[in-house]
C-alpha cells in the first residue's frame, strides 16, 4: 500500500492523457486557448501503461483519465484496453464533455472503460455555448444517452456553479435525478487561473464563487436528506430527494475541503507527478521512464511531497497550469 507521510493511503491515480480540448469554458482556459504541448512531449500509451503497472503493484486500485478533454486523442480504445488487463486495477473511469461520447462510447465500454463523468453545467443550450464557447448542449445529452446505452454506469454529471451564470438551476439540474439513473453533483468553482474577465454578461472574478452551504440553501425545498449509503472515500457527499432514482451529491474543496482523506496523485500528460491540484510542485517522471530508471522512487517522492492540505482561501490561486492542463 502506498501512504503518505500522513498516513494517507494513495490508491488513485489521474491520468491526463491530452492538454488538447474541444471546447473554451470560461472557467478553465482564455477564449484564445493555450499553446498545445508537442506530441514529442506527451507520455504515449505504452508509457501511460507502464507507469500504471508499478502504480497498481503498489495498490492503486482506480485509475480516471482525464484532459483536457481525453477523448479528443486518437485511439482512446487501446489505452483503455491495455489498462484493463493491468492485475489490481478495479475501476477504470473516465472524466469528459459527453461530445464525442456518441461514437465513442460502445468502444470505451468494449474496451474495459467503467464509468463516466459528464460535465453539464447546465440545461439551458444558449447558456451551454456561452459557458464552453464552442459546445452543443444536443451533443452532449446525445453523449450522455449513449454512455448510459453502452452500460458506462453510474453517470456521473459534474457542475460546476457560478453565481450569475448557473445558480438559478441548481434545482432543476438536481430533478434529473428523479427520473434517471444519473447524479449530479455541484462543485465549488476553484480560484485556479481563471480570475480574468470572462466576457460581456458574466460576473466578475470577486462575483462568482458559491460556497457549498449556500447550494444547500437553494436546493432547501427539495427536502434533500443524507444517502450515507453512497459516501465512499472520494470527495463528494450525497444526499437524496425522496424518491428519486439516484442521488444529489456536492464537492467543495473550499467549504468543507476534503485534505484530510486524499487519495490520489495526478500525472500530468506530459509526464509529471502531481501531489496535489492545488499546489505547484511536480515531479518529471517522463524521462526518466525513457532512460529506463525504476520509477517507484518517484512514485514515492510525490508521496513525500504531498502536503497535508491546500489550505487555500476563496481567492485567486495562482498555478503555473490552467486547469484543463493539469486533468481537474
Amino acid at each position: 500500500m502506498l501512504l503518505d507521510r500522513y498516513n494517507r493511503p494513495i490508491n488513485y491515480l489521474r491520468i491526463s492523457v491530452t492538454d488538447r480540448c474541444n471546447f473554451r469554458c470560461v472557467y478553465c482556459m482564455p477564449p484564445s486557448g493555450v499553446v498545445w504541448r508537442d506530441h514529442a512531449d506527451m507520455l504515449t500509451y505504452e508509457e501511460i501503461t507502464e507507469i500504471v503497472k508499478v502504480a497498481a503493484k503498489e495498490g492503486v486500485t482506480r485509475i480516471r483519465l482525464t484532459g483536457g478533454e481525453p477523448l479528443v486523442r486518437r485511439n482512446l480504445p487501446e489505452l483503455i484496453h491495455s489498462l484493463a488487463e493491468i492485475p489490481g486495477l478495479e475501476d477504470i473511469s473516465l472524466t469528459t464533455n459527453a461530445t464525442l461520447l456518441e461514437e465513442l462510447a460502445a468502444p470505451l465500454a468494449e474496451a474495459g472503460l467503467n464509468r463516466v463523468n459528464v460535465s453539464l453545467d447546465t440545461l439551458d443550450g444558449e447558456k451551454f455555448a456561452r459557458i464552453t464557447r464552442k459546445g452543443s448542449l444536443d451533443k452532449a445529452l446525445r453523449g450522455i444517452q449513449a454512455a448510459e446505452s453502452a452500460g458506462l454506469n453510474p453517470i456521473k454529471l459534474n457542475a460546476v456553479v457560478v453565481r450569475g451564470v448557473n445558480d438559478d438551476e441548481l434545482i432543476d439540474l438536481a430533478r434529473l435525478t428523479m427520473d434517471h439513473n444519473w447524479q449530479i453533483r455541484f462543485i465549488e468553482l476553484m480560484p485556479v487561473s481563471n480570475t480574468e474577465d470572462w466576457g460581456f454578461g458574466f460576473p466578475q472574478a470577486g462575483d462568482r464563487y458559491v460556497s457549498v452551504q449556500e447550494m444547500h440553501t437553494i436546493l432547501a425545498p427539495l427536502g434533500l436528506g443524507p444517502a450515507e449509503e453512497e459516501n465512499g472515500n472520494g470527495p463528494a457527499r450525497y444526499f437524496r430527494i425522496p424518491g428519486a432514482k439516484s442521488i444529489v451529491g456536492f464537492i467543495s474543496p473550499l467549504g468543507e475541503h476534503f485534505c484530510s482523506t486524499c487519495n490520489r496523485l495526478r500525472l500530468t500528460a506530459d509526464g509529471n507527478l502531481r501531489p496535489c491540484l492545488l499546489n505547484d510542485v511536480e515531479i518529471p517522471l517522463r524521462d526518466a521512464l525513457r532512460a529506463g530508471e525504476d520509477i517507484l522512487p518517484y512514485l514515492k517522492r510525490a508521496l513525500d511531497l504531498k502536503p497535508e492540505g491546500h489550505e487555500n482561501a476563496v481567492t485567486e490561486f495562482h498555478t503555473n497550469r490552467l486547469m484543463a492542463q493539469i486533468g481537474g
